[in-house]
């Protein structure tokens, strides 16, 4: 990638970094979920390639996709108890409006 994409992609970023770092265990448990769709996404691309049926890749997929939802819900709901208690703690409550936003596009 080039420094103009690059300089794009930081510039359209909204990134912040977390002020209370998640803890160990909750850190990997969220990893092997992640770890756990990507095998899923990838058994599917596998399909694909098989030339598998068409039903048992949209089985695959619905799972994929509910696996993907509560690994969302678990981020949300470690954002609401840190990041959002913090923000409002300290006065900003535009963080609110910002958490609604969040859970509209989870639904």
């Amino acid at each position: 990638m080039d420094g103009k994409n690059n300089i794009r992609q930081e510039q359209s970023c909204a990134c912040h970094q977390k002020a209370t770092p998640r803890r160990e265990e909750g850190l990997k448990q969220l990893k092997n979920r992640l770890n756990r769709i990507t095998g899923q996404l990838n058994g599917i691309g596998k399909m694909l390639e098989e030339n598998r049926y068409c039903g048992d890749i949209l089985m695959q997929v619905a799972a994929a996709e509910s696996a993907l939802q509560s690994f969302a819900y678990l981020i949300l709901q470690e954002h609401m108890e840190t990041c959002v208690v913090e923000e409002i703690r300290k006065g900003n409550l535009a963080v609110v409006e910002e958490a609604l936003e969040l859970m509209k596009k989870l639904k």
